[in-house]
Order: C-alpha cells, then sequence, then structure tokens
C-alpha cells in the first residue's frame, strides 16, 4: 500500500459524509478536486478511470483542478515535471470525452 499527496489545503475542503447520523462519530471525504489530485502520481488505469468518471459527473472545472495542482501539489511532488505531463494528458481526455459527448 502507498501513501498518497493530497493538495496542501485539502482539510478546508473535507466534506461530512452522512451528518448527523453517528452521534460521536463524523466520517469525512476529500472533495472530488482533491480526490483526483491523490491520484495523480500512481496514475494507473483505475486512477485516469476515475478521475473520468469524476470529470464527467460533477463535471469538473479544468481550470480548478489546474490551479489546485500548480499551487498547492506540484511544490511538493519528487517530480514534477512527469505530474504535469499527466495532468495534462487527463485534461486532455477529459476535453475528448466532453468533445465526443456532444456529438
Amino acid at each position: 500500500m502507498t501513501v498518497t499527496q493530497p493538495p496542501y489545503e485539502y482539510e478546508s475542503r473535507l466534506q461530512e459524509m452522512f451528518p448527523g447520523t453517528f452521534q460521536h462519530l463524523r466520517l469525512m471525504a476529500l472533495d472530488p478536486y482533491d480526490l483526483a489530485l491523490t491520484k495523480l502520481e500512481r496514475n494507473i488505469e483505475r486512477d485516469r478511470n476515475d478521475v473520468r468518471y469524476l470529470a464527467k459527473t460533477i463535471p469538473f472545472d479544468l481550470k480548478l483542478l489546474r490551479g489546485r495542482y500548480t499551487t498547492e501539489l506540484r511544490p511538493y511532488l519528487g517530480n514534477p515535471q512527469r505530474e504535469d505531463l499527466t495532468l495534462q494528458l487527463w485534461i486532455d481526455a477529459i476535453e475528448e470525452d466532453r468533445a465526443s459527448s456532444l456529438l
């Protein structure tokens, strides 16, 4: 199992799941953009499919995704040039999906 690198300010965007369901427990989840960015470094097929699904169902604001990557994740990555390319490939795939759904 690997440990993932979330964006720097992710804690401020955590979303409570099932609020009020439990008396002494709060379940928190990453916001969709932060969740997608945690998959960037591993970038296996399942991760790419997850991101494409999120981008379609939310739908993602690609400027927000890129901005959050640039300011909150990129400075902390070991190989930012590789992740820049990965992010661009993801954005290209999302834009391609959106263009093909218009046909």
